[in-house]
Protein backbone atom coordinates (compact mmCIF):
# COMPACT_ATOMS: atom_id res chain seq x y z
CA UNK A 1 0.00 0.00 0.00
CA UNK A 2 1.29 3.46 -0.95
CA UNK A 3 -0.05 6.07 1.43
CA UNK A 4 0.62 9.77 1.02
CA UNK A 5 1.14 12.03 4.07
CA UNK A 6 -2.26 13.68 3.61
CA UNK A 7 -4.06 10.34 3.35
CA UNK A 8 -2.16 9.13 6.43
CA UNK A 9 -3.24 12.29 8.27
CA UNK A 10 -6.88 11.72 7.29
CA UNK A 11 -6.77 8.11 8.46
CA UNK A 12 -5.35 9.11 11.83
CA UNK A 13 -7.93 11.88 12.17
CA UNK A 14 -10.64 9.25 11.77
CA UNK A 15 -8.88 6.95 14.29
CA UNK A 16 -7.81 4.41 11.67
CA UNK A 17 -4.15 3.56 12.35
CA UNK A 18 -2.07 1.66 9.81
CA UNK A 19 -2.13 -1.56 11.84
CA UNK A 20 -5.90 -1.47 11.54
CA UNK A 21 -5.76 -0.81 7.79
CA UNK A 22 -3.29 -3.65 7.22
CA UNK A 23 -5.47 -6.14 9.12
CA UNK A 24 -8.47 -4.95 7.13
CA UNK A 25 -6.50 -5.54 3.92
CA UNK A 26 -5.65 -9.10 5.00
CA UNK A 27 -9.35 -9.78 5.56
CA UNK A 28 -10.19 -8.35 2.13
CA UNK A 29 -7.66 -10.75 0.58
CA UNK A 30 -9.28 -13.61 2.52
CA UNK A 31 -6.26 -14.52 4.60
CA UNK A 32 -6.93 -16.73 7.61
CA UNK A 33 -6.34 -14.21 10.38
CA UNK A 34 -7.60 -16.39 13.22
CA UNK A 35 -4.11 -17.72 14.09
CA UNK A 36 -2.89 -14.14 14.22
CA UNK A 37 -5.36 -12.85 16.79
CA UNK A 38 -5.39 -16.09 18.78
CA UNK A 39 -1.63 -15.80 19.38
CA UNK A 40 -1.47 -12.05 20.02
CA UNK A 41 -3.49 -9.92 22.41
CA UNK A 42 -2.55 -6.80 20.44
CA UNK A 43 -3.83 -8.25 17.16
CA UNK A 44 -6.93 -9.53 18.96
CA UNK A 45 -7.57 -5.96 20.15
CA UNK A 46 -7.16 -4.70 16.58
CA UNK A 47 -9.59 -7.33 15.33
CA UNK A 48 -12.19 -6.35 17.94
CA UNK A 49 -11.70 -2.73 16.96
CA UNK A 50 -12.57 -3.57 13.34
CA UNK A 51 -15.77 -5.23 14.54
CA UNK A 52 -16.61 -2.40 16.94
CA UNK A 53 -16.07 0.28 14.29
CA UNK A 54 -18.38 -1.61 11.92
CA UNK A 55 -15.66 -2.28 9.32
CA UNK A 56 -16.15 -6.06 9.35
CA UNK A 57 -18.94 -8.42 10.38
CA UNK A 58 -18.69 -11.17 12.97
CA UNK A 59 -18.17 -13.54 10.03
CA UNK A 60 -15.01 -11.70 8.90
CA UNK A 61 -16.66 -10.05 5.91
CA UNK A 62 -16.00 -6.45 4.96
CA UNK A 63 -18.91 -4.08 5.49
CA UNK A 64 -19.58 -1.15 3.17
CA UNK A 65 -17.64 1.24 5.47
CA UNK A 66 -14.73 -1.22 5.50
CA UNK A 67 -14.74 -1.32 1.71
CA UNK A 68 -14.88 2.48 1.63
CA UNK A 69 -11.74 2.75 3.79
CA UNK A 70 -9.72 0.39 1.61
CA UNK A 71 -10.95 2.09 -1.55
CA UNK A 72 -9.87 5.43 -0.11
CA UNK A 73 -6.38 4.07 0.67
CA UNK A 74 -6.15 2.42 -2.75
CA UNK A 75 -6.99 5.63 -4.61
CA UNK A 76 -4.50 7.57 -2.45
CA UNK A 77 -5.84 10.94 -3.57
CA UNK A 78 -4.66 14.00 -1.64
CA UNK A 79 -7.06 16.66 -0.42
CA UNK A 80 -9.99 14.28 -0.13
CA UNK A 81 -11.70 13.01 2.98
CA UNK A 82 -12.98 9.56 3.79
CA UNK A 83 -16.59 9.22 2.76
CA UNK A 84 -18.64 7.21 5.22
CA UNK A 85 -21.82 5.83 3.73
CA UNK A 86 -24.68 5.89 6.17
CA UNK A 87 -28.15 4.49 5.68
CA UNK A 88 -30.67 7.30 5.36
CA UNK A 89 -32.83 7.83 8.41
CA UNK A 90 -35.84 7.85 6.10
CA UNK A 91 -35.08 4.24 5.07
CA UNK A 92 -35.34 3.01 8.64
CA UNK A 93 -38.39 5.17 9.30
CA UNK A 94 -40.13 3.65 6.27
CA UNK A 95 -39.30 0.15 7.54
CA UNK A 96 -40.43 1.08 11.06
CA UNK A 97 -43.70 2.51 9.75
CA UNK A 98 -44.35 -0.72 7.82
CA UNK A 99 -43.81 -2.93 10.87
CA UNK A 100 -47.17 -3.98 12.38
CA UNK A 101 -47.64 -2.52 15.88
CA UNK A 102 -49.64 -5.56 17.09
CA UNK A 103 -50.78 -8.94 15.77
CA UNK A 104 -54.39 -7.67 15.49
CA UNK A 105 -55.68 -6.48 12.12
CA UNK A 106 -58.83 -5.72 10.11
CA UNK A 107 -59.15 -6.58 6.43
CA UNK A 108 -62.14 -6.71 4.09
CA UNK A 109 -64.45 -6.03 7.02
CA UNK A 110 -63.11 -8.98 9.00
CA UNK A 111 -61.42 -8.53 12.35
CA UNK A 112 -58.59 -10.77 13.47
CA UNK A 113 -57.92 -10.39 17.17
CA UNK A 114 -54.36 -10.71 18.49
CA UNK A 115 -52.84 -10.57 21.92
CA UNK A 116 -49.42 -8.88 21.83
CA UNK A 117 -47.38 -5.92 20.64
CA UNK A 118 -44.93 -6.55 17.79
CA UNK A 119 -43.22 -3.19 17.37
CA UNK A 120 -40.84 -2.26 20.19
CA UNK A 121 -37.28 -1.18 20.88
CA UNK A 122 -37.06 1.44 18.14
CA UNK A 123 -33.51 2.61 18.93
CA UNK A 124 -32.19 -0.95 19.17
CA UNK A 125 -33.91 -1.79 15.88
CA UNK A 126 -32.39 1.29 14.27
CA UNK A 127 -28.87 0.23 15.32
CA UNK A 128 -29.43 -3.31 14.04
CA UNK A 129 -30.97 -2.03 10.79
CA UNK A 130 -27.89 0.13 10.21
CA UNK A 131 -25.52 -2.76 11.00
CA UNK A 132 -27.32 -5.03 8.53
CA UNK A 133 -27.04 -2.46 5.75
CA UNK A 134 -23.34 -1.95 6.45
CA UNK A 135 -22.74 -5.63 5.80
CA UNK A 136 -23.57 -4.86 2.16
CA UNK A 137 -25.53 -8.07 1.56
CA UNK A 138 -28.90 -6.38 1.10
CA UNK A 139 -30.33 -2.91 0.62
CA UNK A 140 -32.76 -0.91 2.71
CA UNK A 141 -35.36 -1.49 -0.01
CA UNK A 142 -34.80 -5.26 0.30
CA UNK A 143 -35.57 -5.05 4.02
CA UNK A 144 -38.65 -2.90 3.48
CA UNK A 145 -39.99 -5.10 0.67
CA UNK A 146 -39.31 -8.34 2.57
CA UNK A 147 -41.25 -7.05 5.57
CA UNK A 148 -44.21 -5.97 3.46
CA UNK A 149 -44.10 -9.29 1.61
CA UNK A 150 -44.24 -11.31 4.85
CA UNK A 151 -47.09 -9.24 6.29
CA UNK A 152 -49.00 -9.53 3.01
CA UNK A 153 -48.55 -13.31 2.94
CA UNK A 154 -49.74 -13.71 6.53
CA UNK A 155 -52.79 -11.49 5.97
CA UNK A 156 -53.76 -13.32 2.76
CA UNK A 157 -53.37 -16.73 4.38
CA UNK A 158 -55.36 -15.56 7.40
CA UNK A 159 -58.24 -14.70 5.10
CA UNK A 160 -58.06 -18.05 3.31
CA UNK A 161 -57.65 -20.20 6.42
CA UNK A 162 -59.95 -18.22 8.70
CA UNK A 163 -57.42 -17.84 11.51
CA UNK A 164 -55.00 -15.14 12.55
CA UNK A 165 -51.55 -16.06 11.24
CA UNK A 166 -50.16 -12.70 12.29
CA UNK A 167 -49.84 -14.26 15.74
CA UNK A 168 -46.74 -16.00 14.31
CA UNK A 169 -45.13 -12.68 13.37
CA UNK A 170 -41.97 -11.99 15.38
CA UNK A 171 -41.41 -8.88 17.41
CA UNK A 172 -39.37 -6.25 15.58
CA UNK A 173 -36.13 -6.83 17.52
CA UNK A 174 -36.22 -10.62 17.13
CA UNK A 175 -37.10 -10.20 13.47
CA UNK A 176 -33.87 -8.30 12.81
CA UNK A 177 -31.64 -10.25 15.19
CA UNK A 178 -32.73 -13.58 13.71
CA UNK A 179 -32.54 -12.19 10.16
CA UNK A 180 -36.02 -13.43 9.28
CA UNK A 181 -36.05 -11.09 6.29
CA UNK A 182 -33.45 -13.22 4.46
CA UNK A 183 -35.92 -16.00 3.68
CA UNK A 184 -38.52 -13.57 2.39
CA UNK A 185 -35.99 -11.74 0.21
CA UNK A 186 -35.21 -15.12 -1.35
CA UNK A 187 -38.90 -15.94 -1.78
CA UNK A 188 -39.54 -12.61 -3.49
CA UNK A 189 -36.70 -13.23 -5.94
CA UNK A 190 -37.93 -16.74 -6.66
CA UNK A 191 -41.54 -15.67 -7.12
CA UNK A 192 -40.76 -12.43 -8.90
CA UNK A 193 -43.38 -10.84 -6.69
CA UNK A 194 -43.61 -7.29 -5.49
CA UNK A 195 -45.00 -6.70 -2.00
CA UNK A 196 -48.56 -5.53 -2.38
CA UNK A 197 -51.51 -4.89 -0.16
CA UNK A 198 -54.33 -7.42 0.09
CA UNK A 199 -57.57 -6.54 -1.64
CA UNK A 200 -59.64 -4.24 0.51
CA UNK A 201 -58.55 -1.99 3.39
CA UNK A 202 -56.13 -3.37 5.93
CA UNK A 203 -55.73 -1.89 9.40
CA UNK A 204 -52.88 -3.53 11.30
Amino acid sequence: MHISPSVFKELIKKSYNLDLIYLLKLIEEQHDIQPLYEDSMKIAALYQSLVRKGLITDENKLTNPGKDILEYVKNNIDDTSIVKRKPLTTDFEEWWKAYPPTDSFDVNGRKFKGSRALKRGKEECKRKFKAILEEGECTAQDLIDALKYEVHQKVERSLKEGKNLMTYMQGSISYLNQRTFEGFILLMKQDGDEPSAPSGPTDI
